[in-house]
């Protein structure tokens, strides 16, 4: 009997903890979308932020060898 003195109050904490943290995840946006970055993935757009294969594909010269690397490494 005397375990249910300790063991109430930490059950209620804990459930008033796990309020207190599903609130702040929704009011920090967290299940804002749920469908768009499942989808999004699906979809092949360019995004102007993301230039690094961009800039990587401009190295590649016609034969599909980098252009940058030097004549000796080229097919050896």
């Amino acid at each position: 009997m005397p375990a249910l003195y300790i063991l109430i109050p930490v059950a209620i904490g804990l459930v008033g903890f796990a309020i207190w943290l599903f609130f702040w995840a929704v009011d920090s946006g967290q299940y804002d979308d749920l469908d768009g970055p499942a989808h999004s993935i699906l979809f092949d757009d360019e995004d102007p932020g993301h230039t690094g294969g961009i800039a990587e594909a401009d190295k590649v010269d016609g034969d599909g060898e980098r252009a940058d690397e030097p004549e000796d490494k080229r097919g050896a």
